[in-house]
């Protein structure tokens, strides 16, 4: 199994750094790739030599923790653009204004930049009132306005976007941003809307058959993986000649799966109102491990502004934790409470500690009351499993790294800046916490994999209201009860 979950973080590092990182830097995916995945790799070298039982030896722990991220940062600043805006504003063309290698094929019609001529009519997109405009800097692909703030962001934005569509159409997209000095500016890009309109408008993103085949799909896996949560050994043989033993498994399966399929109808709907471009979402099969490598949707057009970046995101991790809370307490009460073994853990569903989760023990005792005691641990039934993986799902979710949903609200909440620094805390943070947990340890190695930069909003100055700061603020609270083991006190108190 853990060469299994080996396999699967290497897959899941390499579209990680595919995705995310290639964009950025000239140094080539497979190389930042192996240097990422070289900790995790020595440790498996050594767990299959020495031994799963016999851990690694302090300093092969701590030295590729401290070469790798500096191998790595090296590599990818030696492949970094001259220029950083370059880079920035790179990330966001879209794919088909790359140049095309086929030198026979038709030029993409491509927006034309702005000319010398039409800088007039740029600057007259900018009221002194509301942005005082000082310097103009030519990209190949953008326009950078830099100036100063005469009013609100929001305000600002509003101006300023209708003057360029009133001046150039819809030539444009306007951008705005935050620099690393704390003043905003404008960027000013071709709108990707424009280049290939017509496939673009054909082009169908809600695809229900696809939809629809990778859920049968991933129902199939996750009662193939629910069978041995159940306590039966699943084979080929013995579902063939007695199809009704799927039955053990459909539990997990259903519970898992409802989970899941809420947390990405809750991005979904929310993008729908916020009239973002989104696939349907997508379930990944799996036939090990849990079943399923999870759900996702894709966005295909930007987001406006902070505020739709934040309810976005903070959908999923609650429309999924609300369905999971009633999932898990029916399943820890249909839980056989038993002897505690020698070797108990958070990630072991036959002999859990609640002990190990804020969250997890309290729901425990509100489910199973006094069965649950100091020395008992439980043995957890396959709804339960699925409840507690959805605990898993939502604090991974959570964490406020990057791209994920909790990264995602942290930039809206606090902007690029300062969600990049609380990310970089956040990795430190966990990978402390694995000294006390160590089921927490891989998690913390696969957060150091995840960029800090978050992909902007279209207007990312303008602030949130106090009442979306707040409900960020209890995400993180619920983030913490997760993955924050019961303090002594109170488990002596709950006689856990």
């Amino acid at each position: 199994m853990t060469v299994w979950f080996f396999l699967l973080l290497a897959f899941v590092t390499y579209l990680m750094v595919q995705r995310s990182v290639a964009r950025m830097t000239r140094t080539p995916v497979w190389l930042l790739w192996l240097v990422l995945m070289t900790p995790a790799v020595t440790w498996t070298i050594w767990s299959l030599v020495k031994g799963w039982n016999q851990p690694p030896p302090r300093s092969l722990i701590i030295w590729p923790l401290v070469i790798c991220p500096l191998l790595y940062w090296l590599l990818f600043q030696w492949g970094r653009p001259s220029s950083p805006k370059e880079s920035q504003i790179k990330s966001q063309e879209p794919k088909s204004q790359q140049p095309t290698t086929n030198s026979t094929a038709e030029p993409l019609s491509v927006v034309r930049p702005i000319e010398p001529t039409e800088e007039t009519q740029l600057r007259n997109c900018f009221p002194w009132s509301v942005y005082y405009l000082q310097n103009i800097e030519y990209k190949p692909q953008a326009v950078i306005c830099r100036g100063q703030l005469r009013t609100t962001p929001t305000n600002a934005y509003q101006r300023i976007k209708e003057n360029v569509e009133a001046q150039f159409g819809d030539r444009f997209l306007l951008i705005f941003q935050e620099g690393f000095n704390g003043k905003p500016f404008f960027v000013i890009v071709p709108n990707p809307q424009l280049v290939k309109a017509q496939a673009r408008n054909q082009e169908q993103l809600t695809r229900p058959g696809l939809a629809l085949l990778l859920l049968a799909a991933t129902l199939v896996t996750t009662t193939w993986v629910g069978m041995e949560a159940a306590g039966d050994s699943p084979t080929l043989t013995k579902v063939l000649s007695d199809p009704r033993v799927l039955l053990s498994g459909l539990p997990y399966a259903l519970a898992l799966i409802f989970i899941l399929g809420i947390h990405e109808l809750g991005h979904y709907s929310i993008a729908r109102y916020y009239k973002i471009r989104s696939t349907l979402p997508y379930f990944i099969p799996m036939p090990f491990f849990l079943g399923t490598f999870g759900a996702f949707i894709q966005m295909r057009s930007p987001v406006p502004n902070r505020k739709a970046l934040f309810d976005v995101s903070i959908a999923g991790p609650i429309a999924g934790f609300l369905a999971t809370l009633p999932l898990l307490i029916w399943g820890l009460a249909h839980s056989q409470v038993i002897p505690t073994p020698e070797k108990t853990g958070l990630l072991n569903p036959n002999a859990l500690n609640p002990q190990h989760s804020i969250l997890l023990a309290l729901l425990s005792k509100l489910a199973l009351g006094s069965h649950l005691t100091p020395k008992t641990a439980i043995d957890l039934h396959p709804v339960a499993i699925a409840g507690f993986l959805g605990l898993i799902v939502t604090a991974l979710n959570l964490m406020p790294v990057g791209q994920l949903d909790g990264g995602h609200i942290i930039h809206a909440m606090f902007g690029q800046r300062t969600a990049i620094v609380i990310g970089q805390v956040s990795r430190l943070l966990l990978l402390l916490l694995s000294l006390v947990q160590p089921e927490f340890f891989l998690w913390a190695i696969i957060l150091l994999f995840i960029p800090l930069i978050d992909e902007p909003a279209l207007n990312d100055v303008s602030d949130l209201d106090s009442k979306r700061d707040v409900w960020g603020l209890l995400a993180m609270v619920l983030l913490i009860m997760i993955v924050l083991p019961l303090p002594q006190a109170i488990a002596q108190m709950l006689h856990i």
